[in-house]
């Protein structure tokens, strides 16, 4: 029950994300107003460079990416003309909690931080200076942009120490899935006459049925479902399932009633034995891949554009890559399609996300930085509206053009640079479109277009192959998102970037139960079904020694402040 992170820079950047949304991780409020003037060329750069001297700072993310110097990509060569700021761009490499911890124990930060999941314990150590007098000072753009929200991100000394990445200008919704699904292979929909399944059992009745009759793909064995819980930060793609089955979303590691507003964990809980009991069904008729808890990401997306797997659940920004390579490919049977499985015939899912603000996650300036003031005018100069077009569309008439009626569009050259990844790099759209002080995915432009590419309805409509078309079709419906019912209105949401500092009881009950659940579902999973029962029996007992009641009181109170207008 580890917080579940939403994004990764890396394929934020691919058009399966950058077209879908990196995530609905933006709240509802605000306005474009006069969100500044919507030009879609970059930004003048005659403001700064020529009036302070060229300074090169340190960034490091906690996700993955290619290390890099901005000034190496067009975004961040036009940015460095404007404000005469490079940054040495550094990722994660290994695993993120020893990163952190050197970095603490230490006390050697880079300029600027991208923590993820790492925030608090950061931010616990003092790693953040506050932000307010520079923003005061230094960032019209920022009060702009971040206004509406400012007092959802203060911390309990009352300061700001991160920009989040979800300050939604207006709002638009995601027309693809690029959050939780379960994903289905179309040559199996296609097989037997794109069936409308909706429950857990319909779903691996379907893919028996096809691996029995196609038990080889180019002459090696058909995976019939996969799961990417090999890496330690990606285990929640093994335990959230339950809860999106149950009909709730993301809320992290618990499920929230709507009415009374009381969280309840889902870990232990019939809803979760439900889901892994099935999974043990399936192992035992050879259905479930075991290296689901064993591979790295590479062999995982590998695996998945091999055209042997069957069916999966993830995230669509955690396989973006994969879905990329599928689509170059050009075989549309062989690419997936996101299916909002649940229990049972009448429950409503909730996959998709509702409108949301996340806090905890952002940017923030390190107490070692050389010249905060510099990072803060960078900071503030990305937000003008020119430059928030740059980093998500690019350039007009290069990377995207403008119809008769004053709309976005692109053609199929620049769809396709959009699903190269390599392009994406050299562009910078992966290093800059998300990881940085922005709009939320959802806003919208002064001029009534997405901010983000694919939210954008006629981007959408011309990426689809006409494998899409007929999957759509098939459906009887435009989009992929419309498969999904839409989600109902949860002004908390999410739980999961509920803080709760470190060594608190809150995070130490975290860390317990994502102990545990990591010791005894993967053995769930691979044993013999007639000792499922006993194991489980071991697992909640364990389970029950860690104090859940204290643990979900807490959460529900900040739910029910969150739901009263108190962030």
């Amino acid at each position: 029950m580890v917080k579940k992170k939403l994004w990764t820079m890396g394929l934020a950047a691919t058009l399966s994300v950058a077209l879908i949304g990196c995530s609905s991780n933006s709240g509802n409020s605000g306005n474009a107003g006069n969100a500044g003037n919507a030009s879609s060329s970059p930004a003048s750069s005659s403001e700064a460079a020529g009036e302070q001297e060229p300074v090169t700072f340190t960034y490091y993310g906690f996700a993955a990416n290619k290390d890099t110097l901005a000034s190496d990509t067009v975004i961040g060569k036009e940015l460095q003309k404007q404000t005469g700021v490079d940054f040495k761009m550094e990722f994660i490499v290994g695993d993120v909690k020893t990163k952190s911890g050197v970095m603490i124990a230490s006390g050697d930060y880079p300029d600027v931080i991208v923590p993820d999941g790492e925030i608090d314990k950061l931010m616990d150590a003092g790693a953040f200076i506050p932000l307010d007098d520079l923003i005061e000072k230094y960032g019209p753009n920022i009060k702009r942009v971040y206004g509406p929200y400012m007092d959802k991100f203060k911390q309990a000394d009352g300061k700001i120490y991160h920009l989040p990445f979800s300050a939604d200008q207006g709002y638009i919704g995601d027309p693809g899935i690029s959050q939780g699904a379960f994903w289905m292979q179309r040559s199996v929909l296609k097989e037997f006459g794109y069936p409308k399944i909706k429950t857990l059992d319909e779903y691996f009745d379907l893919i028996k049925q096809y691996q029995e009759k196609h038990p080889q793909v180019d002459g090696k064995d058909t995976v019939g479902f996969v799961i990417f819980a090999g890496v330690a930060d990606n285990f929640f793609t093994l335990t959230n399932p339950s809860m999106h089955l149950a009909g709730y979303p993301n809320d992290g590691g618990v499920l929230v009633d709507m009415n009374t507003h009381e969280a309840k964990t889902y870990q232990a809980s019939e809803y979760e034995k439900r889901w892994i009991q099935k999974l043990n069904e399936v192992n035992a008729e050879g259905l479930f891949d075991p290296e689901s808890f064993t591979a790295n990401k590479d062999q995982y997306l590998a695996k998945l554009t091999s055209g042997r797997v069957l069916g999966y659940f993830n995230y669509g920004w955690q396989v973006g890559d994969a879905t990329n390579n599928l689509k170059k490919a050009g075989i549309d049977e062989k690419r997936y399609t996101p299916l909002p499985i649940v229990f049972d015939q009448n429950t409503k899912d909730q996959y998709v996300d509702p409108p949301a603000f996340v806090n905890n996650r952002g940017i923030g300036i390190s107490v070692n930085a050389k010249d905060p003031v510099r990072i803060i005018q960078y900071f503030d100069n990305m937000l003008k509206e020119e430059n928030q077009i740059l980093v998500q569309w690019g350039i007009k008439d290069q990377n995207y053009s403008v119809d008769a009626n004053g709309r976005f569009i692109m053609n199929e050259q620049q769809i396709s640079e959009r699903n190269d990844t390599e392009f994406t790099r050299e562009f910078g759209w992966s290093y800059f479109q998300y990881n940085w002080p922005r709009y939320g995915n959802n806003s919208l432009l002064a001029d009534g277009n997405s901010y983000a590419v694919g939210n954008q309805p006629e981007v959408a409509y011309a990426g689809y192959t006409d494998g899409d078309k007929a999957i759509l079709d098939a459906y009887g419906v435009k989009t992929f998102a419309e498969m999904f019912a839409k989600p109902d209105e949860r002004p908390w949401y999410p739980a999961w970037s509920i803080n709760k500092g470190q060594g608190t009881p809150e995070q130490i009950f975290e860390q317990k139960s994502s102990d545990i659940a990591k010791k005894y579902l993967p053995k769930l999973v691979l044993a013999d079904p007639a000792q499922f029962d006993s194991i489980w029996s071991e697992y909640t007992a364990e389970f029950s020694k860690l104090d859940s009641a204290s643990y979900e009181s807490f959460i529900t109170n900040i739910v029910k402040e969150r739901v009263a207008g108190n962030w």
